[in-house]
């Protein structure tokens, strides 16, 4: 049964995205929740809605189309409800299964931690999703940036990010404390603020088990786990053990550790095989700069991920052509990965790109990947063409700054 919503309006038009057989079922004119931002999110969620909607109308010729359907968090749920993240928002993506997010800008004071966590956590979208690449062109701090092709998938639900903390000096902080010295014998300071890191098996093995899936679907060689279980055994070394039993239990037909594809294949990787492996943290982060064409699919826990996601998307022109989606087992938040930039609100100034590329992400998951190549080669010719908005501009020479509405219309022009 459809849920009642006091504010949202529910186009008569289209029609939800259901789920049948373990498979989504993509109607020709589903209705996507769109929550537009906040801060820069209205300028950027304009632009893009109009890129999606042209390589969709190019590519289908009007037998397919997005019917969108306003939802509301942040400052504008507050504005209407007297609340920052209200229940008929969940409700919704949960109903309707596949949305798109702006930026959105965390309530000062308490409620809430992080608007974007909170929807995450509620929504159980255990997955973050954050594919890495380079557009030809675009200023770079690295000489071969060509080289970073990745796809990162974050455990987003636990870690140090599920919120477990006290502040130093507290009754909880010092019952904690006084627990953890008195009964396990550990010798932790009073003046201590303390954290908890859960890192489960549910969450480590779904979160493989999407990683690998992904990997097989898509022909890539590699998966690699990515922790520091040399100095955390029993959380990101549990972590990684979980990833190898995921791939050997469920996936052995299919993938080969990476000690087997030396002792079993001489280092030659057989086809059909994705190989499963794993790196120390802070190695990882040398090797994305100096082995980065080695990798491809990255599954890491929960903080991890947070900073590597960001140190992979600074060597290919940083956040603003960053996309992103929060998925859980079906329902998934496509969203911009940069924040809301309020000084820029309303300016019709910033790069789009980061959204733009989160809504191709989300045509793939629609399986209109005709659509979705579309705004990509359109993005990069825009791009070759050196017609960008001012971030990308003050690096480039002789490059011509455009606004963010304009940059949207350039790309439409170069849709072919």
């Amino acid at each position: 049964m459809a849920p009642r919503f006091k504010k949202i309006v529910v186009p008569a038009e289209g029609q939800r995205i259901t789920v049948k057989d373990r498979l989504l079922q993509i109607p020709d004119n589903p209705i996507i929740p769109v929550i537009e931002g906040d801060g820069i999110g209205r300028d950027i969620m304009r632009a893009t809605r109009r890129v999606l909607d042209a390589a969709v109308e190019k590519t289908y010729g009007g037998q397919r189309r997005i019917v969108w359907m306003d939802v509301y968090a942040g400052e504008k749920a507050q504005e209407l409800y007297g609340e920052w993240a209200p229940q008929e928002t969940f409700d919704a993506i949960k109903y309707f299964v596949v949305a798109l997010k702006g930026p959105l800008t965390t309530p000062i004071g308490g409620g809430f931690r992080s608007l974007n966590v909170t929807l995450r956590q509620v929504l159980n979208l255990y997955a973050c999703v954050r594919p890495v690449r380079y557009f030809a062109g675009v200023p770079s701090p690295v000489k071969e940036p060509h080289k970073m092709n990745v796809i990162i998938f974050r455990e987003n639900t636990e870690d140090v990010y599920a919120g477990i903390e006290w502040k130093k000096g507290t009754k909880e902080a010092a019952k904690v404390i006084a627990w953890l010295n008195k009964t396990m014998k550990q010798s932790i300071r009073t003046d201590s603020g303390i954290g908890i890191k859960p890192i489960s098996a549910t969450g480590s093995k779904r979160l493989a088990r999407k990683a690998i899936r992904y990997a097989i679907d898509h022909k890539l060689k590699s998966v690699t786990l990515v922790h520091k279980g040399n100095i955390m055994k029993y959380t990101e070394g549990a972590f990684r053990d979980w990833g190898y039993e995921v791939a050997r239990k469920e996936f052995g037909a299919q993938t080969i550790t990476e000690d087997e594809l030396w002792s079993k294949y001489d280092g030659r990787q057989p086809d059909g095989k994705v190989v499963i492996k794993d790196r120390i943290a802070d190695s990882m982060f040398q090797q994305i700069l100096t082995r980065t064409d080695e990798y491809e699919v990255l599954a890491t826990p929960n903080l991890n991920g947070d900073y590597l996601s960001d140190a992979c998307a600074a060597q290919v022109g940083g956040l603003g052509m960053a996309p992103g989606a929060n998925m859980g087992d079906y329902v998934a938040l496509f969203e911009a990965t940069h924040g809301t930039a309020p000084k820029y609100a309303d300016k019709d100034m910033v790069n789009p790109g980061s959204l733009v590329l989160s809504g191709v992400m989300m045509l793939e998951y629609l399986a209109w990947q005709q659509a979705a190549d579309m705004v990509t080669r359109a993005v990069e010719t825009t791009i070759g063409k050196k017609t960008v908005t001012y971030d990308l501009h003050r690096q480039m020479e002789g490059a011509t700054k455009v606004s963010t509405s304009e940059f949207a219309t350039e790309i439409i022009k170069n849709m072919a």
